[in-house]
């Protein structure tokens, strides 16, 4: 008789990631609009297929590379780093490309981390970061922000024991897109380097803000080189998605670590992709800005729709990304609410209980991914089955 293999392992612990359970409901109902895929709708610029269609003959491409990536996107990343982010490598940082930001953070989190410690997480989080820091073997310690998805510096420090190795933010924030304040990440840095943490700024959504909000790096804060992980992505403002580029600018004092790491991972990230990331920060980002502002135009009939639950909803300030993190005002279980939406409705959310948000009922509205017309109606069924199944 052949032994059974199903035994307990350590992912049996961790959640399931949301997105692809809500995929598999929208799949069953046929016609449902989708506002929940992190995405944007647009592509890359031609620039990036040309440069891999013609980088695809070279057989260099075919081959491994530098594990650290391109000698070529690294000094174009550093030249970004230095003209957008205030973030000079002679300080003592270094870059290593990775296959999306999600490996970045993954990376970070094994390199600064034993089994058993703990990193610092506001609410609302993005899952997949929790995610990981538990399959290392690690304690997401979750922490409350404020009623606008700000910072809570006096509940974070509480937060923190000898076990603690870093805390997290995310400016702009998936899922509530909410801008952290300068004062609050240089706060956050600060604490970091008194008491000997790591900063991991997660930071993807950098481009994407509203109105008079402006994106802050907390690497380019004087002295934040030595204790300071930020991480990047393509897969937004270059409409990179699928091609899975990021990066991650650490402390050169991590380098070993980094590299066993990335070795063992990955080797090297997608040739070809990484010269089509070298041909998407040459087009730079005024390739980006048509798209942002487009993109702000949506947020603002995202969150005028929403205002009229009135009462029944509260939709906090959202001035970067493209979500809003809705609180609505039921004592309904979110997932069951996410479920009869797309039954009975025909529209997708995300429940907040993913991102750490498991007092209330929490959904994500995500609006990057849909053509403007095609958000409004969504948002419209979202509107009017809020209203049928929570009133």
């Amino acid at each position: 008789m052949q032994k059974t293999l199903n035994v307990p392992t350590r992912m049996d612990r961790i959640q399931a990631p949301i997105v692809p359970v809500i995929g598999a409901l929208i799949r069953q109902v046929p016609g449902t609009i989708s506002l929940g895929q992190g995405v944007v709708h647009y592509g890359p610029p031609a620039a990036v297929v040309d440069a891999v269609r013609q980088a695809l003959s070279t057989p260099a491409v075919h081959q491994y590379d530098d594990v650290a990536g391109l000698g070529e996107l690294v000094r174009a990343i550093a030249r970004k780093l230095a003209a957008e982010n205030g973030i000079d490598l002679a300080r003592g940082s270094r870059v290593m490309v990775t296959a999306g930001a999600n490996m970045a953070f993954m990376h970070a989190v094994l390199a600064i981390t034993s089994p058993g410690d703990e990193i610092v997480l506001p609410m609302p989080f993005y899952f997949n970061h929790e995610m990981a820091i538990e399959m290392a073997g690690c304690r997401a310690v979750r922490v409350p922000t404020d009623d606008r998805y700000q910072l809570d510096l006096d509940a974070i420090e509480r937060a923190l024991t000898p076990r603690t190795r870093a805390i997290v933010t995310i400016s702009p924030n998936n899922p509530s897109g909410a801008v952290l304040s300068a004062s609050s990440l240089h706060a956050v840095n600060e604490l970091c380097r008194v008491r000997g943490l790591y900063h991991l700024s997660d930071e993807p959504y950098e481009y994407f803000t509203y109105g008079a909000c402006r994106h802050v790096s907390p690497g380019s804060f004087a002295g934040a080189e030595g204790h300071t992980i930020s991480m990047y992505s393509l897969s937004k403002a270059y409409g990179f998605a699928g091609w899975r580029i990021g990066y991650l600018v650490y402390p050169e004092a991590l380098g070993p670590a980094l590299l066993k790491v990335q070795d063992t991972i990955l080797i090297c990230p997608t040739i070809a992709a990484q010269v089509g990331a070298v041909a998407a920060l040459g087009v730079g980002r005024a390739f980006c800005e048509p798209h942002v502002r487009e993109l702000e135009s949506i947020r603002d009939i995202v969150v005028a729709e929403l205002s009229t639950l009135g009462s029944l909803a509260t939709v906090p300030a959202a001035d970067g990304a493209f979500y809003c993190l809705l609180r609505v005002d039921t004592g309904l279980d979110p997932m069951l609410v996410a479920e009869r939406l797309i039954r009975d409705h025909k529209v997708a959310v995300i429940p907040g209980t993913a991102f750490g948000m498991t007092e209330g009922c929490y959904f994500r509205v995500a609006y990057g991914a849909l053509q403007k017309q095609t958000v409004r109606e969504g948002v419209g069924r979202l509107v009017e089955g809020l209203r049928r199944i929570c009133s």
